[in-house]
């Protein structure tokens, strides 16, 4: 064995040991920290993730801390994981998107995951011994969602301008089709957001990700009346708000696509969701003005290019001029940002009635 091979070695058994050559010189060991348990360092995290980690993984977390709270994390096995996730697959919750529990074994596989990865930061736990690190995630089944259709398209918004508040749903709808934003996107808006110069708004969605994304003046003008209709109190709270002046929250969503979903029972059999719409527009998007508009449309890095189109992505990467061209199309209005264009309107776009009550 040679000189360098000798002490890569010694390195690695002082590592394994938990002590310092400095302490291996003066004689004198300290006994490592004994690990902490499951509800000692389960909130210590919770605090460290951002909130929508923490909404995702926190009901696996509280699995953890019901089964064994005071058990050391570094204790439990990676069989022992396995079982868990069994189990967590087996109770889900039959919803009408259920797929047999598949997703919730893939979330708390990732709650675990996480959870140990920063035990390896804190120096808790190696890699070699993190259990969570050697699950394999169940397959993921693909995707059933899809674009929907100009008479699909037209049905929900004619439902959802037949409820309680349609000024709220319709704006709502309009929002998502228009930008293809996600709900945290829709929810994080308030005044600041909004640049009504440039009809832009400003998306602040998962993953820390920030983009500016145009709007249609129709849009832009209901987003103002909005605001102006249910003022928020200052201009950095969220904008998009209830008749009493509450902001809504996800919740919103839920109670929405439940009442469309009475009212047009086809909806509810698919599991028809505000995610839809992204789907619909980035794919009209991606159809008539390729995919390098499509993805900036979507907000997505450019490093999620497919594996096909290589390092030319780096070249062809869409401007926010171009997002702008593909929205004066899709929503049939001028643009201040777009180019100069002759394309089609969106093929599916509803009528204005039916995008915002009167």
């Amino acid at each position: 064995m040679t000189a360098d091979a000798a002490l890569a070695a010694a390195n690695l058994v002082i590592d394994k040991l938990g002590v310092s050559a400095e302490q291996l010189l003066s004689g004198t060991m300290t006994s490592p920290c004994p690990a902490p348990t499951f509800a000692d360092y389960i909130p210590r995290v919770a605090r460290a993730v951002s909130p929508g980690a923490r909404r995702t993984y926190q009901p696996y977390w509280n699995l953890l801390l019901q089964v064994r709270p005071d058990r050391p994390i570094t204790e439990p096995t990676p069989t022992e994981f396995l079982h868990l996730s069994a189990h967590v697959k087996a109770e889900a919750q039959i919803r009408r998107n259920h797929r047999g529990g598949t997703s919730a074994a893939e979330h708390f596989i990732a709650a675990a995951r996480c959870l140990y990865r920063h035990a390896e930061l804190d120096r808790i736990i190696t890699h070699p011994d993190n259990p969570a690190a050697h699950i394999p995630k169940p397959r993921r089944h693909p995707s059933l969602r899809r674009a929907l259709t100009n008479t699909e398209l037209h049905s929900i918004n004619t439902a959802a301008a037949g409820g309680t508040d349609p000024q709220l749903d319709t704006l709502l709808l309009r929002l998502h089709t228009e930008t293809a934003c996600r709900r945290g996107g829709a929810l994080a808006l308030t005044e600041h957001s909004l640049d009504p110069d440039q009809h832009l708004v400003l998306l602040k969605e998962k993953g820390g990700t920030t983009r500016w994304q145009p709007v249609s003046p129709t849009l832009m003008h209901a987003l103002l009346d909005h605001a102006r209709h249910r003022p928020a109190g200052t201009p950095d709270t969220p904008l998009l708000r209830y008749r009493t002046g509450k902001p809504i929250t996800r919740r919103r969503y839920d109670s929405l696509w439940n009442r469309i979903g009475r009212a047009e029972p086809w909806i509810a059999r698919h599991g028809i969701t505000t995610h839809w719409l992204r789907h619909t527009t980035l794919t009209w998007v991606e159809r008539h003005f390729g995919y390098a508009t499509a993805q900036a449309y979507a907000g997505h890095s450019t490093q999620t290019s497919p594996a096909h189109a290589t390092s030319t992505a780096t070249y062809v990467k869409a401007t926010i001029h171009d997002v702008a061209t593909a929205l004066a199309a899709l929503a049939g209005e001028p643009h201040p940002l777009a180019h100069d264009s002759n394309a089609s309107a969106f093929p599916f776009e509803p009528k204005k009635s039916d995008w915002l009550a009167a």
